[in-house]
C-alpha cells in the first residue's frame, strides 16, 4: 500500500504547466511541521515536493499561493533521470490524488471563514484525480 496524507503550507506559488497533450500539471513544495522540536526548542519542518494533475492543477494555480494551507492525500513516487553531467539523479515526490483547500488567496490578510472554491462553480466538482488525469 502506498498512501501519503499531509497537511502543510505552500512554500511558493504553484507552477502550472500544460503537457504537449494539453493536460495541466502543477508542482509546488509543501512545508509540513514536525510534531517535535529540535534540541534548541525550535520547530522543524519537512519540505515535500507535490505534483498535481488535471483539474486539481488548474484549481491549485487559481486558488493557492505561497502560505496557503492545504491537506494532500496521494502516493509517494520515486523516479530517476540522467543529469547533464551523466550522473543518475533520483526525485522523490508526492503525486496528489486529492487536495483539501484549508486557506486560499482570498483568505490572505482576512480573518474569515474558510473559502470553498466549489461555491464559485456552476456545477459540482471533486478534487480527486481520475485515472484519465494521470498520463502514465
Amino acid at each position: 500500500m502506498n498512501k501519503v496524507i499531509l497537511v502543510g503550507r505552500l512554500c511558493r506559488d504553484p507552477e502550472v504547466k500544460n503537457t504537449t497533450t494539453g493536460k495541466a500539471v502543477a508542482s509546488f513544495t509543501l512545508a509540513v511541521d514536525r510534531r517535535f522540536k529540535n534540541k534548541d526548542g525550535q520547530k522543524e519542518a519537512d519540505f515535500v515536493p507535490i505534483v498535481v494533475w488535471g483539474k486539481q492543477a488548474e484549481f491549485a494555480g487559481q486558488y493557492l499561493s505561497k502560505g496557503s494551507q492545504i491537506g494532500v492525500s496521494g502516493r509517494l513516487q520515486v523516479r530517476s533521470y540522467e543529469a547533464q553531467d551523466g550522473q543518475k539523479r533520483y526525485v522523490t515526490e508526492v503525486v496528489a490524488d486529492e487536495i483539501t483547500f484549508l486557506s486560499t488567496k482570498k483568505d490572505k490578510g482576512q480573518n474569515t471563514q474558510q473559502y470553498d472554491p466549489a461555491n464559485d462553480l456552476d456545477e459540482d466538482f471533486h478534487l480527486m484525480a481520475d485515472d484519465d488525469d494521470i498520463p502514465f
